[in-house]
């Protein structure tokens, strides 16, 4: 079965539903969601509107990004270091 994948729009009124009264189990129900993912989805997103569940995401990838970029300057520090080491 392919994953599907719920945009933060989505997550978002998913989770406003369970936030209003209905119980997990009827949300997980009528949306065709776990009741696991909701209620991962609450502790990670629990209390964020749209926005800053957008403004969350590009954050996360930024920091991915710059985590590759670390590395990838670590690797060359150490590179540059092998050489350099080196008798001539």
């Amino acid at each position: 079965m392919k994953k599907k994948r719920y945009t933060e729009e989505q997550i978002v009124k998913i989770l406003k539903e369970v936030d209003s009264g209905k119980s997990v189990a009827e949300v997980s129900r009528d949306r065709g969601v776990t009741e696991a993912t909701i209620y991962r989805w609450r502790n990670r997103y629990g209390g964020l509107e749209e926005s800053d569940l957008k403004r969350l995401k590009e954050l996360e990838a930024e920091n991915s990004r710059l985590k590759r970029i670390v590395a990838d300057q670590a690797m060359d520090i150490d590179m540059l270091k092998e050489i350099n080491s080196k008798k001539w």
